[in-house]
């Protein structure tokens, strides 16, 4: 049987929208999974910092750290240049000149993969679909110069009354000096909240909404980490984060998800993984391995 996406989607947002409010009772990992993950923080030489939030209720672990944001900080530069997309009445089909100074070649981008003279026509909604489901860095950061620059960028999840962050970094900036990784930071609690708010509708508008958790679904990197985690079938969408290595130390290896359960809950679920002298598998692995410890631990209990 094929489905209709964009049928069963907008019922979920609709059906979210209606009867969810943000997660407002925090506490700590119930007792079987906190010691479940710590058993697997222990085994690693990585830090691990965990959060998910179901029926209202965000669970913690490590949250208190300051994890290096990698490439999920492009929900935040997704969600800033949709909200100026919505005050200048830009369209996701128009179309805008890419030039080939916006293009940097020492980076990761499929775009300049595609169009390697570094000059392009290019759509609204494509550029999104480069620097979120592809991960696109030069599409993130033509991003950020139409939002208004990274302060704008803050600015704007600031007034969502985001909390438990920081972004002063753009992809150049950080490619150009690897320490400023650490300078665009989250909570996994923080990146929670940012998903929920943008899957409830309370960011964008309803088609913009749309978009992103359809992009988010459409996502192709990363899933050997949550997605890895999960049952076959399970509809989810996320977000990566990886630097890579530096001297055989990976500064961070991050996933960032919603999970539409079986019974019809919406799970967020974040993981981040900081200064890890694992393998990139082994990062991948672990935060599959914590994925597969919540979602068999929220899928029994109900």
């Amino acid at each position: 049987m094929q489905i209709n996406w964009t049928i069963l989607l907008t019922i979920l947002f609709l059906w979210n929208s209606t009867l969810s409010s943000f997660a407002t009772i925090r506490q700590e990992m119930p007792m079987k999974i906190d010691s479940e993950i710590r058993i697997i923080s222990q085994r690693h030489d990585a830090t691990i910092g965990v959060a998910f939030s179901l029926d209202n209720r965000l669970y913690i672990y490590n949250d208190s750290i300051r994890y290096p944001l990698m490439s999920v900080f492009k929900l935040h530069v997704a969600v800033a240049a949709l909200q100026r997309m919505e005050a200048k009445g830009t369209q996701l089909d128009e179309i805008l000149q890419i030039d080939s100074s916006q293009m940097q070649r020492n980076t990761y981008s499929p775009l300049l993969d595609r169009y390697p003279s570094g000059s392009f026509h290019i759509s609204y909604a494509d550029l999104l679909h480069y620097a979120l489901a592809l991960s696109d860095n030069n599409a993130c950061d033509i991003l950020i110069d139409y939002a208004g620059g990274i302060e704008a960028v803050k600015a704007c999840t600031d007034g969502a009354s985001l909390t438990g962050y920081d972004l002063t970094e753009t992809e150049a900036s950080m490619h150009e000096h690897i320490p400023a990784c650490y300078h665009n930071w989250a909570h996994p609690s923080s990146v929670v909240q940012l998903l929920q708010k943008i899957h409830d509708g309370a960011l964008l508008n309803e088609e913009h909404t749309r978009f992103m958790i359809n992009t988010l679904i459409e996502t192709s990197t990363g899933n050997n980490k949550i997605r890895a985690g999960l049952p076959a079938g399970i509809t989810m969408g996320h977000k990566t984060g990886s630097s890579g290595k530096v001297d055989g130390l990976t500064i961070a290896d991050n996933d960032a998800a919603f999970i539409y359960l079986p019974d019809g809950r919406l799970c967020y679920l974040v993981i981040f993984v900081k200064d890890s002298h694992e393998t990139d598998s082994q990062n991948a692995d672990l935060i599959a391995r914590i994925t597969r410890i919540i979602y068999n631990a929220v899928t029994q209990v109900h």
